[in-house]
């Protein structure tokens, strides 16, 4: 059975084309290489192209006639979205309505979106709901609360079936060191800490320390990229089911500050390194942690490597395996 991943080059998308192809589907990968990696795709094909292109996109339908799409593709790091606003609702909003269109033409109903929790803005209960308001700060955000707001409409209308995984934040490695975080400028705290572990960065930055929290940075529910891999093949399970339009949060429940990672970084390396403080970064909120008590009630997803140390070893392995590689779009491992 077919299953089109878009972004399936990247980070998280490649570990679900591995997690799909684990599961007996046979992945279909679409990506512009713009942060993807050709070696990233571990199984399937990987046509290179952009969502833009529509007569790329209705020729990888009409070819392979998936039975679902995941859809990863997208702009995604916070900081450049407040500071590149329009390059944001092109790539993640513009290029989705491209995709839905093609969806549509061919009578490809169903679609698992790749969502974030930072639709929630600045939540005001913590572990955040489903149901909390939608209250997105960053332009990133918005875009893709935009998203939501049209797939809803979609599936009002009767043209899709849909489930949204608000993602909290991703981090880890495959636990065979095949694929991993390769962005040759990580923003992802646990990626840049490591790599200052590792001597390739000169320092660390703690981008605010002033916060509402225990010790004054940011803290975050993190969830290792495998376990959100296997939960995009649970709600594939579920939609190919009969299951009907869903919402549903990606995180384990409780959360890490950044001095927290620091520390637990330095225990797993055995290595200390410069950290730098400095001002906050515009979109960050002070803390959001999930409650991801609905996806498990509901489809029974049961997390396996909800461990901190866990989660930065499969990470420091893969940092240090490529380490002296040199890093870049499409280059091999």
């Amino acid at each position: 059975m077919n299953i089109l991943v878009t972004g399936g080059a990247g980070y998280i998308g490649s570990h679900a084309v591995k997690s799909l192809h684990e599961a007996g589907f046979t992945p279909v990968t679409i990506d512009n290489l713009s942060t993807g990696n050709k070696w990233a795709v571990l199984h399937g094909d990987l046509i290179v192209a952009d969502l833009s292109d529509e007569a790329a996109l209705k020729d990888v339908f009409n070819r392979y006639r998936p039975e679902a799409v995941l859809h990863f593709a997208a702009s995604i790091v916070v900081e450049e979205s407040v500071h590149h606003p329009l390059k944001y609702y092109f790539n993640n909003v513009v290029n989705t309505l491209n995709l839905l269109k093609a969806m549509r033409e061919t009578r490809t109903g169903r679609l698992i979106y790749s969502s974030s929790a930072s639709v929630y803005g600045e939540p005001e209960e913590i572990p955040v709901r489903e149901t909390a308001p939608l209250r997105p700060v960053s332009p990133y955000g918005r875009t893709k609360a935009m998203v939501e707001q049209v797939l809803e409409d979609l599936a009002r209308a009767g043209d899709l079936t849909y489930v949204s995984l608000r993602y909290f934040n991703v981090a880890g490695a495959d636990r065979e060191g095949r694929i991993g975080e390769a962005y040759g400028q990580p923003t992802h705290l646990i990626t840049r800490a490591l790599r200052a572990a590792d001597g390739q960065s000169p320092r660390l930055d703690i981008y605010g320390t002033d916060y509402p929290t225990a010790d004054g940075t940011c803290v975050r529910d993190y969830i290792h990229v495998d376990d959100l891999a296997e939960a995009h093949v649970l709600v594939l399970k579920y939609l190919l089911n009969g299951g009907s339009s869903d919402v549903f949060n990606c995180g384990y429940g409780h959360g890490y500050s950044v001095r927290e990672v620091i520390e637990a970084i330095s225990r797993v390396t055995g290595r200390t390194f410069p950290v730098r403080e400095t001002g906050r970064r515009p979109g960050d909120p002070a803390s959001i942690i999930a409650d991801a008590s609905k996806i498990k009630t509901s489809l029974g997803w049961r997390p396996r490597f909800d461990d901190l140390d866990y989660l930065i070893g499969t990470a420091w392995e893969w940092e240090k395996k490529f380490a002296k590689k040199p890093r870049g779009v499409g280059l091999e491992p």
